[in-house]
């Protein structure tokens, strides 16, 4: 009850350790049993083209929702303020834009990776180049994810001090890879969307289950629920402001754009709409997700703003030195395994590990899609059986996640609360990635080298931004600046730049019933 003193724990208990081994053994067993009904590259890949879009879409919020946006969004809330809320704004212009003119385009194509379209309108060159540029990305993406997940959550659930013992996180990120890429490279995509769809269920319940806990311990919703704006947060500031961290304008551009930029260009996103049958049932994937995505957000702001009056009322509980600036992003691990009861406390660590073994698997298919295909199949002169196919394609999602793991070792070097760290690291590349289908869906008159000079440009501001903070600009402003400056480039040198792209793909009529 409010100003009572709570006891709080050092660590996890046994009954907590036996959920989160149960949740394991289930991942893994569904990997298994997936794995005997998967003959072709095509199940591999695609789940056979044939898979329901409620679980799709589940699947595709639990794949970009991440451990970073689990621990970022309450640690955003508790330390800047609610101003992240104006993403959620943007949403119905999402559904429109990707929904009626992306998806579409997208699902005329009988493709299996999304870069054999710039293949066709920009060449060769177009299509290594947005192969590359994702790879880099989602092999980025899956760093940050292990790097958060190991040093900001699991390391303090487990009281590790990463600097009296460094060797403890190298053999976490391995034990999480590895658990991860065992039931990924067993069961494909069918197995990946069945445990997104289980693993965004228990990701949503650990939230609900803090701030039940915490309205219980406060006596009721009411006591949490800010009445006024804190001293600490940020002040709200509406339109665009370049010498403002966050403005509502800023947000919403910016989450419009990354949704925008990620369903036309990202293989996670364009992997999960060609896995269902046609245009309709695409569109249906992409608003569960939003509406999901909602949710969980909403849920999870309401964690931080919890978690906020809790540790005002009951100050003992935290750690030693910590400031709501500094250490914003640790107070939710820092609840969970100091102060939610035992079991309950295992049930919330496995969420975290929902939301970053969602994201993993996720990210492991669909690069593995993305170099199968795109960097060994477009290449490769003799033809192989189907069971040499899916087996190759097993060992690269194998090999993969070893590289995600040396990547996350060196993502703890970038500045800033983990909200900016996500935004340096994944959000580099998403606008110029996106930069080639937009030519090559959009432009008519666009060419191969203009094209690619665009998204050089694209990158160069991104990086500008991002690590040099070029005009004062915060890392909001990288994806909405790459974007403007490469399509200006872009189209400015296609104009320029001799070269002819080859004609739009031919509409069929029956991907959009």
């Amino acid at each position: 009850m409010p100003g009572t003193t709570l006891a709080a724990r050092e660590g996890l208990e046994p009954l907590d350790w036996a959920v989160i081994g149960a949740y394991g053994l289930l991942m893994l067993a569904i990997g298994w049993y997936y794995s005997r009904r998967t003959k072709t590259t095509d199940d591999y890949l695609l789940g056979g083209r044939r898979m329901n879009p409620l679980a799709v879409g589940l699947s595709l919020f639990a794949s970009l929702i991440s451990t970073l946006s689990y621990l970022a969004t309450p640690g955003e809330m508790i330390g800047k303020g609610p101003i992240i809320f104006a993403a959620i704004a943007s949403y119905p212009a999402i559904a429109l834009v990707v929904g009626w003119i992306e998806i579409p385009f997208i699902m005329r194509l009988k493709v299996t990776s999304a870069y054999e379209l710039l293949e066709t309108r920009l060449g060769l060159p177009a299509r290594m180049t947005g192969s590359l540029l994702f790879l880099l990305l989602r092999l980025l993406w899956m760093g940050s994810i292990v790097y958060a997940t190991t040093n900001v959550a699991i390391m303090p659930l487990l009281g590790i001090d990463s600097k009296e013992q460094p060797w403890a996180g190298p053999i976490i990120s391995v034990v999480l890879c590895t658990a991860t890429m065992i039931y990924t490279s067993m069961g494909g995509l069918r197995a990946v969307v069945v445990t997104d769809v289980l693993q965004s269920l228990i990701l949503f319940f650990g939230a609900v289950v803090t701030v039940i806990f915490v309205s219980y311990e406060l006596g009721g919703v009411g006591a949490w629920w800010p009445k006024t704006w804190s001293p600490h947060w940020q002040k709200p500031v509406i339109w665009f402001d370049p010498a403002v961290r966050m403005t509502c304008a800023g947000v919403f551009l910016n989450s419009f754009i990354w949704y925008v930029c990620t369903n036309g260009s990202d293989q996670i996103a364009i992997q999960r709409y060609l896995s269902t049958r046609d245009a309709p049932s695409a569109r249906r994937v992409l608003i569960i997700s939003l509406i999901a995505d909602v949710f969980v957000t909403l849920i999870l702001a309401a964690v931080g703003m919890a978690l906020f009056a809790f540790y005002r009322v009951h100050p003992d509980v935290l750690p030693a030195g910590w400031t709501l600036d500094a250490d914003a992003d640790k107070f939710f691990p820092s609840f969970i395994v100091r102060v939610l009861p035992m079991g309950l406390s295992g049930f919330v660590v496995a969420g975290l590990l929902s939301a970053a073994m969602c994201s993993l698997s996720s990210g492991l298919t669909a690069t593995t899609s993305v170099v199968t295909v795109d960097l060994i199949d477009r290449f490769r002169r003799v033809a192989e059986s189907e069971q040499t196919h899916v087996r190759r394609a097993k060992l690269i999602s194998l090999a993969i996640g070893i590289v995600v793991v040396f990547l996350s070792l060196g993502i703890g070097l970038v500045k800033g609360n983990l909200l900016a760290v996500t935004n340096k690291v994944t959000n580099l590349l998403v606008a110029p990635l996106f930069l080639l289908f937009f030519m090559a869906m959009f432009v008519p008159f666009a060419t191969t080298w203009g094209t690619l000079v665009g998204v050089a440009s694209g990158i160069a501001v991104a990086v500008a931004i991002a690590f040099f903070e070029v005009f004062g600009l915060s890392f909001i402003w990288i994806m909405p600046g790459s974007l403007a400056v490469g399509i200006v480039v872009a189209v400015v040198f296609s104009l320029l730049l001799p070269g002819v792209a080859a004609p739009m793909p031919a509409r069929d009529d029956n991907a959009d019933a």
